[in-house]
């Protein structure tokens, strides 16, 4: 069993890779790797793709890496293996962001990512720090967390999903702020599950033992 974590140069992944790598030795899941190899990526049994930054940005370099970009498509789209993104490579999962300029993402979850308006003035953009998930939808990944668990997060702008079902979970932040979206193999988690303590641990490893 290989997880390949997608190093398209968009982010410091050590954190990532440490705590993908401790919940793979504990639940008994095989080999976790940060690469930017196109032939690692297309035999993974598994992909996570990390993203900080801009949503333009980080579109660009990951199509920049033309192997990487193909084979994680077609192991995603063709070959139907478990996806995660998360932060901003969850946002590339919409069909457009509208961070800067109009970007076209990946349109796996159909969608738009746009910058969080608050309705009290009083909260700060970005959306930093601690907040408590309300779970919309059951999913496997979401296993053993509740309504009021804590996640970390750190954002500007976050996905307005258009179709209810495909939003498992959110936070409110003057206003409903999608926090997990998911669809088929795919989900995606607005906050770092690497830096969300012992919920964000629960979590790697439900994704890790996944079987869609």
């Amino acid at each position: 069993m290989l997880t390949a974590i997608i190093d398209y140069e968009s982010g410091n992944l050590h954190s990532a890779e440490k705590a993908f790598q401790r919940m793979a030795a504990e639940v008994g899941a095989g080999e976790v790797v940060v690469t930017g190899d196109a032939d690692v990526v297309a035999r993974a049994d598994r992909i996570v793709l990390p993203g900080d930054g801009a949503f333009p940005a980080c579109q660009k370099a990951l199509r920049g890496h033309s192997g990487i970009y193909d084979a994680m498509k077609h192991a995603v789209e063709v070959q139907g293996r478990p996806f995660l993104g998360i932060c901003v490579g969850m946002q590339l999962m919409a069909s457009w962001g509208r961070e800067y300029e109009d970007t076209e993402g990946l349109g796996w979850i159909s969608g738009e990512v746009v910058k969080i308006e608050p309705s009290d003035p009083s909260l700060k953009v970005p959306h930093m720090g601690w907040n408590d998930l309300v779970i919309d939808h059951a999913h496997p990944v979401l296993d053993g967390i509740e309504t009021g668990a804590h996640a970390y997060f750190v954002h500007s702008y976050h996905f307005r999903v258009n179709n209810p079902a495909e939003r498992l979970a959110h936070v409110d932040y003057g206003g409903d702020v999608t926090a997990v979206i998911g669809r088929d193999t795919m989900v995606g988690m607005q906050f770092h599950p690497e830096k969300s303590q012992a919920n964000g641990l629960r979590m790697i490893a439900n994704f890790l033992t996944w079987s869609p």
